[in-house]
């Protein structure tokens, strides 16, 4: 499957995290949240971690668990915001599903471009 590559900034860092403290960023540098976001786009375990909180887990669509061992992200410290690179396969839709779980409403999507 081709891979995309997502830019993303942080404008603030401190405040990209999501809702959820048990799912959201725990780091502050640029290395860490990149470290992060690709665990959670190489492996299931976030998205096990959300789905085992929801009121029905076995009416989510399994889909939004895939994964990506390929997935690399690359993180870039900015002035006062963060850049990150990501680079998948993964469908848009779980790419920007664990991003929010993780980040919140803190990011901004700058470009895809194919990877």
């Amino acid at each position: 499957m081709a891979s995309t590559r997502y830019y993303l900034r942080l404008p603030e860092p401190a405040k990209a995290r999501g809702s959820d403290p048990k799912l959201a960023f725990k780091s502050e540098s640029a290395d860490g949240l990149a470290s992060e976001l690709q665990e959670a786009l190489r492996t299931s375990d976030l998205f096990q971690r959300w789905c085992a909180q929801q009121e029905d887990p076995d009416a989510i669509d399994p889909s939004l668990g895939a994964t990506d061992a390929a997935a690399s992200v690359r993180g870039e410290q900015s002035t006062l915001a963060i850049d990150l690179v990501a680079t998948t396969s993964l469908p848009g839709n779980v790419f920007k599903h664990r991003l929010r779980l993780l980040a919140g409403s803190g990011w901004e999507l700058r470009d895809v471009t194919a990877g």
